[in-house]
């Protein structure tokens, strides 16, 4: 089957948290959550490591909601379900992206803003994605990756009972340059 043809929801509503693929005109709401938590994600994301203009991440929202249409990655931002009117604040971001619709493997990737860790919002978004991966799109494995030294990452993949493969040494750079070590974490459909 064609990907472009797979159903797939534009939004997932959790207990707290509603999850929804970017659109155009959320260019600014990540500009914001991007640029407050810049700090925090230069040392594991290279897209991270200069502020983003407005355009730019106008630009970044049109091409996720471009991925999202086309199937190649699923993103969604991660916004408290709190009843109000006012704008959302985005949270963060989950995804599943390095999709294999064929083998039916799925890449899972998340950050969040600075001030939204230790509530757990990061693992109720990593669990919902899971559970659409594995029930919507038979998944047989759902991998996450990490860097080594990222713990608050790594707590993720425990809390949401992905199990540690093993550790990819030396296999990529961060950020600076400088060779890194991989957490390779999965679940997979029969375990």
């Amino acid at each position: 089957m064609d990907p472009i043809l797979i159903e797939v929801p534009r939004e997932i509503e959790t207990p707290r948290l509603l999850l929804r693929a970017p659109q155009a005109g959320d260019g600014l709401m990540l500009n914001r959550a991007v640029c407050d938590t810049l700090d925090e994600l230069k040392p594991w994301a290279a897209w991270a490591q200069k502020a983003p203009t407005p355009e730019e991440s106008e630009s970044v929202c049109r091409r996720m909601h471009a991925d999202f249409v086309l199937r190649t990655a699923l993103d969604y931002f991660i916004v408290l379900k709190d009843g109000s009117d006012t704008a959302p604040r985005l949270l963060g971001v989950c995804n599943l992206h390095n999709i294999d619709w064929l083998l039916r493997a799925f890449e899972l990737g998340y950050w969040r803003r600075k001030g939204a860790g230790g509530q757990g919002y990061v693992s109720e978004a990593v669990q919902a994605l899971t559970q659409l991966a594995f029930e919507r799109f038979k998944a047989n494995r759902v991998e996450l990756r990490c860097d080594e030294r990222n713990t608050a990452s790594r707590q993720v993949a425990v809390r949401s009972q992905f199990a540690l493969e093993g550790i990819l040494r030396r296999n990529a750079f961060t950020p600076d340059a400088k060779l890194r070590d991989t957490c390779v974490f999965s679940r997979l459909a029969d375990r």
